[in-house]
């Protein structure tokens, strides 16, 4: 049986944090009131900020699928699993947008996966542990190597007073008014893997348990229906038409709040069942994360552990409740996901998780063991801006140097956004990262040397010096790519692997257009290409460089094609600056140059995005 480790995690809060005096301004007010018991029920739960999918037009910003998607997106970003390769896609969530069909199903169209299983869970708060559970046992008994997991909630949109109002009521029974002041929107994500992260820390599943007590309690929160006195009644589907089950409320979400305390008592039960079985020690407990709706149930939680003899310690419990509000299923990974990258957490640590369904009483524990490298490094990010040009003053080059700054400084911005290089500022980057970004640039970087060698055989006599700076730039480009050999191979990888991979689908699109231009007449736009590619080696490489080595404790040897061309880019920048005080260079050229300096700029993130993408 496999270990199975959450090897990152990441969260999608739609639109701005919403303070308890704006709530309405995004529900609306029913009929234009204010709610009477919104401050009591405030008052009660605690909660200060918390997220809507909505704006104030009650109109809905993203879709439940949506925000699992970015939820998902966040988590893969911090991963070295690549998203061609994830082979399950597990999804819980109270209410999908659509009946049918399943939600990771729709999530799973929003992705840019591969065919994979899929798995949907549908509950209330449980139905993200439900769909962890399931991928962790996948997991662990090898019959998937991945999966990703993500919990998503869209509630705001069930609670809009328009809603209500076309039902022609004053105002709302308490057990709907209730959960309205009580939920609000999100997503979490998890990658779980058979092996824990290379950098960073990673969170070992030790057990999941789940149990269902239904059949020993009504229905507590629940749609669909009317009341939860009757388990005869008909549903919303048994009404002659949607209109008339909507009029009678049999669409509203409801809660018998007089049942919350049994929910609270099942929990604890569940708890010391769990000690009883040897599963949880109660002193071995590092962190404690207990998802509860709302603070005032904390308490009678702690005192129900106090009396049966297994309190767990204030300083223990970890909740963010009151800031990120109350997201039903994706809670946990929300907590999971704040807790995991707090930098609190050490080897070694236990964290317990609780997470109670009240929806018809499901009771829901995992214990987690914190494994791997507690002490990734995160590096500043320096201040952005271009490569210094240095050339003779005039209308046109002015000109030239003001708008390659403005596409170098929106290149290096969106730079910060691609997930590898997000890595390498995080200090989450992995040595299976880096080895791929070496194998990925190599085959673009073998073609430099040639697309340059072109562009100068195509280059008129008369156009002597600039013909002359393309030779000089070849000369100085054309061993590069033994570098990143060299460099993978003091990796301890056999060096045939990287001599023998493929271009991704970025690193097409780049040489491409390269060969492209270079084989048109006189491709003196190519120097656009030259001030972003020998811009990255000047301002980047280097920085790169240095980082990547530090984080992966890695020898000069191994990272020597990064901080090579941190130096010697001063020289090869130096060229390209004789090249663009040419004599003939005039407006029209420099409009050519930079056009192709900003679409160099795309196609070289393009490259970095889709590593592994072949």
């Amino acid at each position: 049986m496999n270990d199975v480790f959450i090897t990152s995690s990441g969260t999608f809060l739609p639109n701005k944090a919403i303070s308890n005096q704006e709530m309405e301004a995004f529900l609306g007010r029913i009929n234009g009131k204010n709610s009477r018991a919104k401050e009591r029920i405030l008052k009660q739960n605690g909660i200060k900020t918390r997220y809507y999918a909505l704006n104030k037009k009650q109109e809905t910003t993203h879709s439940n699928a949506q925000l699992a998607v970015t939820a998902i997106e966040n988590a893969l970003q911090k991963s070295s699993l690549r998203s061609s390769d994830v082979a399950l896609l597990c999804t819980g969530t109270t209410q999908g947008d659509l009946l049918i069909p399943g939600f990771a199903s729709m999530v799973h169209a929003g992705l840019d996966f591969n065919k994979c299983e899929v798995a949907s869970f549908q509950s209330v708060c449980a139905s993200g542990i439900m769909a962890l559970k399931n991928a962790y046992v996948q997991i662990k008994s090898n019959e998937h190597p991945n999966a990703v997991c993500v919990g998503s909630e869209l509630a705001s949109r069930l609670f809009k007073a328009s809603r209500f109002e076309a039902q022609g009521v004053d105002s709302l029974r308490f057990d709907t008014e209730f959960l309205r002041w009580m939920l609000s929107d999100g997503a979490g994500a998890f990658v779980l893997q058979k092996k824990k992260s290379e950098n960073g820390i990673s969170l070992k599943i030790d057990w999941i348990e789940l149990k269902s007590q239904a059949n020993e309690f009504p229905v507590c929160m629940f749609t669909g229906k009317t009341d939860n006195k009757n388990e005869e009644e008909k549903t919303w589907l048994d009404y002659p038409s949607y209109e008339e089950a909507s009029k009678a409320g049999a669409i509203n979400l409801k809660q018998d709040t007089r049942l919350l305390d049994k929910v609270i008592k099942a929990g604890a039960a569940h708890y010391f069942e769990l000690i009883d079985q040897g599963k949880i020690n109660r002193d071995s407990i590092d962190w404690f994360c207990c998802h509860y709706s709302s603070e005032l149930f904390k308490n009678p939680i702690k005192e129900l552990m106090l009396k049966g003899g297994g309190e767990i310690a204030d300083e223990k419990w970890f909740s963010n409740l009151t800031s990120k509000g109350n997201t039903g299923s994706a809670s946990i990974f929300i907590m999971l996901d704040e807790l995991m990258y707090s930098e609190k957490l050490k080897v070694g640590d236990k964290i317990l998780c609780m997470v109670p369904e009240s929806g018809r009483f499901i009771t829901s524990f995992m214990q987690l063991t914190v494994s791997g490298n507690s002490s990734a490094k995160n590096y500043p990010v320096r201040d952005i801006e271009p490569p210094e040009l240095i050339i003779d003053k005039n209308e046109t080059s002015e000109w030239l140097v003001r708008n390659l700054a403005q596409i170098w400084i929106d290149f290096e911005t969106e730079l910060l956004k691609v997930p590898i290089i997000t890595k390498i500022h995080d200090g989450q980057l992995s040595l299976s990262d880096y080895k791929l970004l070496l194998i990925d640039l190599r085959q673009q970087v073998i073609d430099g040397s040639q697309w340059i060698s072109r562009a100068a055989s195509n280059i008129d006599i008369n156009l002597f010096e600039l013909r002359s700076a393309f030779i000089k730039h070849t000369a100085a480009e054309h061993k590069d790519y033994q570098m990143l050999e060299k460099n993978f191979e003091a990796l301890g990888e056999n060096i045939e692997d990287i001599r023998n991979g493929e271009k991704n689908i970025g690193s097409m699109a780049l040489t491409s257009f390269m060969f492209q231009q270079a084989s048109k007449s006189n491709p003196i736009d190519l120097l656009g290409s030259m001030f972003i590619i020998e811009g990255i080696g000047k301002r980047l490489a280097g920085y790169w460089g240095e980082m990547i080595k530090d984080q992966l404790n890695l020898k000069a040897n191994q990272v020597s094609f990064f901080t090579y061309h941190g130096v010697a880019d001063e020289n090869h920048f130096h060229n390209l600056e004789k090249a663009l005080n040419h004599p003939k260079m005039n407006m029209e050229v420099a409009k050519n140059i930079v056009k192709t300096a900003k679409t160099t700029a795309k196609l070289y993130k393009m490259q970095l995005i889709e590593l592994g993408n072949y």
